[in-house]
């Protein structure tokens, strides 16, 4: 599987990134969506929009695919149901938690995959039939009360649409309301992972780490993905560092420290929607507390604000009703969200022998299924349901 992907990634063709005395002015761009962000989130939005007849511009600072910050591992059922099976590198049908009184190991009822980033993204913006552009997004106009437009301003010029997606991450870049979230003081959990070349066996499970000697309110991973294997720590706290802890795992597992990548990203949910623009995947807090997982939940809100676009572009629904709509949609996880920050906080206080025994205590197969089955249902691959694709894709800017 990971060198068909890989051979299947050469062959692609690599869409130009302007730069330069290339990076032009836009000219007049009014299209009728304007998504803010090309990585999960936003490509989500996108593959919705798919045979609406809305001419669908896609703006990020880089080109697709270009730039991963995460560890690139989503539940297979997810990448399956949205088609993006050939980006798989790997999959892990076991989950491993290893505190300092022992370990456990776990048969999920469903299973993890590693997945190479630039391949996802290619290939769930082939699924769309949405117009890309690099350019980097500064800041958005208050929308006037009557005016049918949003501005938004980048570094290549003025682009107006009447509907705009904030999926640009955790800054929240085209909020006007909200003051600036910056950590250490916000909630915002902080990761960092380093990506040697595979040197030695690592097993079929995602493994992580409860550990306090390493870090004191987070967790350690190690996810094998084919010819590679990706090893982090990720901290609740973010005034804790993360990267002296990332060395000390990598070194006790025998892997080299080599291509650092790391990001910030949230475990409280904010508005989805602000002032008549939709925010999905971490814009709107939607990476999911304890686990830190945020690529389904991308997934699975940017699909949510992608049908309400369609139905406002095909006159079915006002703007303001899909707002509305799509405001609950997401606050109605609120629940999920609150037990599984509840756990966050509860899980690094509890004493070790104590957590060790409760893991061991999970480790009963009816137990696993209801507990994972539980936290696979908060964002279910049933949601990804059907959609028309495109007959021929538009060309990139």
């Amino acid at each position: 599987m990971a060198h068909a992907a890989l051979a299947a990634g050469r062959d692609m063709t690599v869409r130009r990134t302007a730069r330069g005395a290339e990076r032009t002015p836009l000219g007049d761009e009014r299209p009728d969506v304007l998504i803010c962000g090309a990585s999960f989130a936003g490509l989500a939005v996108a593959r919705a929009l798919t045979g609406s007849g809305a001419d669908v511009l896609v703006i990020d600072r880089y080109e697709i695919g270009e730039r991963a910050t995460s560890a690139c591992a989503a539940p297979t059922p997810w990448l399956e149901a949205m088609g993006l099976q050939d980006a798989i590198l790997q999959e892990l049908p076991y989950m491993s938690f290893t505190t300092p009184h022992g370990s456990v190991r776990y048969r999920l009822p469903w299973s993890w995959s590693s997945f190479d980033y630039r391949r996802l993204c290619e290939l769930l913006f082939a699924q769309t039939d949405a117009r890309f552009v690099t350019a980097k997004v500064e800041r958005r106009e208050p929308h006037a009360r009557g005016d049918a437009d949003h501005v938004v301003h980048t570094d290549r010029g003025t682009i107006r649409s009447p509907l705009v997606v904030d999926a640009l991450g955790w800054r929240r870049v085209l909020s006007c309301a909200e003051p600036a979230i910056q950590p250490p003081d916000a909630y915002l959990s902080r990761g960092l992972e380093v990506h040697p070349h595979r040197t030695h066996a690592h097993g079929d499970a995602l493994d992580c780490w409860v550990e306090r000697g390493l870090i004191r309110r987070g967790y350690g991973w190690r996810v094998p993905a084919g010819e590679e294997v990706r090893v982090g720590v990720g901290s609740y706290e973010p005034r804790d560092h993360v990267k002296e802890p990332t060395v000390r795992l990598a070194e006790r597992l025998g892997d080299e420290r080599v291509r650092y990548q790391g990001n910030w990203f949230p475990h409280r949910l904010r508005d989805a929607t602000e002032d008549g623009v939709f925010f999905c995947g971490d814009s709107a807090g939607h990476c999911f507390p304890l686990s830190g997982e945020g690529i389904r939940t991308a997934f699975h809100f940017g699909l949510a604000a992608g049908r309400e676009l369609r139905e406002v572009h095909a006159g079915r629904r006002r703007r303001e009703d899909a707002l509305a709509r799509y405001h609950a949609f997401s606050a109605g996880h609120g629940r999920a969200y609150r037990i599984a920050f509840a756990l966050q906080r509860l899980v690094p206080a509890l004493p070790p022998r104590v957590l060790t025994l409760v893991l061991r205590v999970l480790d009963r197969p009816k137990r696993i299924d209801r507990a994972f089955g539980w936290y696979l249902e908060q964002a279910p691959p049933s949601a990804v349901g059907e959609l028309p694709r495109p007959a021929a894709h538009a060309t990139a800017v």
